[in-house]
């Protein structure tokens, strides 16, 4: 059993930490009080051939694994750029891995090279606001016509959906009420954002600004059969093989966002003195510093054990979903306890806590909340009865 990684694995983490680096916290801050988009940051890594680590080496790609692509995420979000520097291209490794494994010849040709070089932006349609994370219950729904298909419906929360030229979307094609199983009949898209189809309306929130939350309304919009993924009426077994790597990079962008905060917190509880003496130096501090480190630490094994099985070609749907689990729970500690390290410094803005608190905090309900990995291990893990 090897824990280390490899010569070529901590080369590619030592120059995504220089990179990552060069955009300081100031950056980010600025990027997330204004909610724009940063472009400076993107830009920098499509330049230096990032944002296709996981895209075939014939397409213009790196042709690495899931793992390459989580240490790349989690080198990111532990510069201090957080989910606003991640969320600018994870949904191009994960979500581009559908149209690797099942798209036509065609469609490969014509989107996987300009997602490499970051010319083409690709965001992610699946949640609806009645829906929620029942996905077979989604009503957005592709109607077959002469030459291709109309669809109409919603989608929620749908990430960098204003910045993006395609989206990747799962519709109904068949009623949930004539399939045999309640996911079948679901069928998978790679469509024009159109905007005289697609209205999109960007939603306000908590943290991550820098890159926007849609709603998404589709009116009439018809798309050849040839921007169809896979057959039709089997969209769901496809769409796995974006979430389960969705969740294991998702889990180390949680790691990253936590050894930021601790990093922060760790330097802070050195130089911040207080009755004649580092509170670092008192136990109260310390040992929650401590604890988190272990958490993160800990934590960080099932995630890797998660990323080694998906590149394995083995089962990996137990370790991906308990490594988002663990991830989020210990990077939204080490935030937490970032935040009480500083005080009431903690809730300022100037020592950026405050922003890892807010980013680390919605890794515990996306992409798929923690009571649901719950259930998930519960039916799949444990064998016991469905609960919902």
């Amino acid at each position: 059993m090897h824990f280390e990684l490899t010569s070529d694995q901590e080369q590619l983490r030592a120059g995504a930490r220089e990179l990552a680096r060069s955009f300081g916290d100031d950056y980010w801050a600025d990027k997330d009080q204004k909610c724009e988009f940063p472009w400076e940051f993107y830009n920098a890594f499509a330049e230096g051939g990032w944002l296709g680590i996981a895209i075939p080496t014939e397409f213009g790609g790196g042709g690495l694994g899931i793992t390459e692509a989580a240490l790349l995420l989690e080198e990111i979000a532990a510069s201090g750029a957080g989910m606003n520097g991640c969320s600018t291209m994870h949904l191009t490794i994960f979500g581009l891995n559908t149209i690797v494994k099942h798209g036509s010849a065609d469609l490969q040709k014509e989107i996987l090279p300009r997602a490499a070089d970051g010319s083409l932006h690709v965001c992610f349609g699946v949640t609806e606001p009645n829906a929620g994370t029942d996905t077979t219950r989604i009503s957005t729904f592709a109607q077959r016509v002469d030459g291709g298909y109309v669809i109409n419906g919603r989608k929620v929360w749908i990430t960098k959906a204003g910045d993006s030229q395609k989206m990747i979307l799962i519709t109904r094609s068949t009623k949930r009420e004539e399939v045999t199983r309640p996911t079948d009949g679901m069928t998978l898209f790679l469509i024009d954002i159109d905007r005289e189809k697609i209205d999109l309306r960007a939603i306000p929130k908590m943290g991550r600004n820098a890159v926007s939350s849609y709603e998404v309304f589709i009116d009439n919009l018809f798309v050849p059969e040839s921007a169809r993924i896979g057959e039709e009426g089997k969209g769901f077994k496809y769409l796995l093989d974006g979430l389960n790597p969705e969740r294991i990079l998702l889990a180390h962008e949680a790691l990253g966002i936590g050894r930021a905060a601790i990093e922060k917190a760790t330097r802070y509880a050195k130089e911040r003195v207080v009755f004649e003496r580092p509170i670092g130096q008192n136990q109260g501090v310390a040992f929650p510093l401590a604890e988190a480190q272990i958490r993160l630490d800990a934590a960080e094994l099932m995630a890797r054990q998660a990323a080694w099985r998906y590149d394995q070609g083995l089962p990996c749907g137990p370790q991906a979903n308990m490594a988002k689990w663990l991830c989020a729970e210990a990077g939204f500690q080490a935030a937490d306890q970032a935040v009480q390290t500083h005080g009431g410094m903690g809730y300022a803005r100037e020592y950026h806590v405050e922003r890892y608190f807010r980013e680390s905090r919605v890794m515990r309900i996306a992409p798929v909340s923690q009571e649901m990995v719950l259930n998930y291990v519960s039916q799949h893990v444990l064998g016991l009865p469905k609960s919902y």
